[in-house]
């Protein structure tokens, strides 16, 4: 494996990069030799239960680090450079220096100084990438639990600031928040 070859890695990967308000978030996850936790896999493939238990045992066992850009970096920016440069802050962010960085997906972020790889669907076969999207996947949804105590017209404790029908409906009746992605349509269009 490519973490015994080459030295301590870390996994890499985002969520957010599809709603319409909220930050795009990343974490950057070393886990502690042998530690697999039971039922580690994509955030996707989990039950919300399943995350937030697995999410407490890598806070415990697992070196990890956030990376956010903001609705503003994303409009200044695009979504990709702003998930590229979240991903970025999170390696930096990370608690011990990796060698080697393992990045879900096809492209890496800038300026990187560790030996990094972009692995397609690394969420489903690199344990350390299936941890960073549980920690990033948990983190994100605490953060807009929080931003829906300031803007509860728009339900993101439920739907995380994706575009779902009452999101789409609050945006017509209450308009756009500073948390709100203006370069995404259908708030473009508005």
């Amino acid at each position: 494996m490519i973490g015994k070859r080459y030295g301590w890695c870390c996994g890499v990967d985002e969520v957010g990069r599809g709603a319409l308000a909220g930050p795009v978030v990343a974490a950057a996850v070393s886990l502690r030799r042998g530690v697999f936790p039971r039922g580690l896999r994509d955030s996707k493939k989990l039950s919300k239960p399943e995350r937030e238990r697995l999410f407490e045992i890598l806070q415990d066992f697992s070196y990890y680090g956030i990376g956010l850009s903001t609705s503003e970096e994303i409009d200044d920016l695009n979504i990709l450079q702003a998930s590229l440069l979240a991903m970025r802050r999170a390696v930096k962010n990370l608690k011990v220096t990796p060698k080697v960085v393992l990045v879900d997906g096809i492209h890496l972020p800038h300026n990187l100084s560790q030996f990094s790889l972009a692995i397609t669907s690394g969420d489903t076969i690199v344990p350390a990438i299936a941890a960073s999207s549980i920690i990033a996947k948990v983190y994100r949804d605490n953060l807009m639990r929080n931003l829906s105590l300031i803007y509860p017209e728009y339900d993101w404790d439920k739907n995380s600031g994706y575009g779902t029908k009452h999101h789409k409906l609050a945006l017509k009746k209450y308009g756009i928040t500073p948390e709100h992605r203006c370069s995404f349509a259908p708030i473009y269009n508005m």
